[in-house]
């Protein structure tokens, strides 16, 4: 009689698991959602928030990512800013 008892509780335990496997998937998807979408997300809110550009060029940039290529980004660290700040000179003579 016992070894009947422990059949039928890992028979219900494989049941069990077998009901909560959808929600189990569910949540997978909805967490590699969440990360792709932070993971996307990501260089648009480095442009956004960095120093290094400000008005119509940060706004290039961050157009040039979302449309031309999601590796803008990088070009961004590396070439950004394109025209260099106007800075007063002081001459002495």
């Amino acid at each position: 009689m016992k070894i009947l008892s422990n059949l039928l509780v890992i028979f219900l335990v494989i049941l069990g698991l077998l009901a909560v496997l959808p929600l189990l998937s569910l949540g997978f998807a909805v967490l590699g959602g969440v990360l792709t979408l932070a993971i996307w997300v990501l260089p648009v809110w480095i442009i956004a928030t960095s120093n290094k550009t400000t008005g119509f060029e940060k706004c290039a940039w961050i157009l040039a990512m979302v449309f031309l290529s999601w590796f803008a980004w990088v070009f961004y660290f590396f070439l950004a800013p394109i025209k260099q700040k106007h800075r007063p000179r002081y001459d002495y003579n």
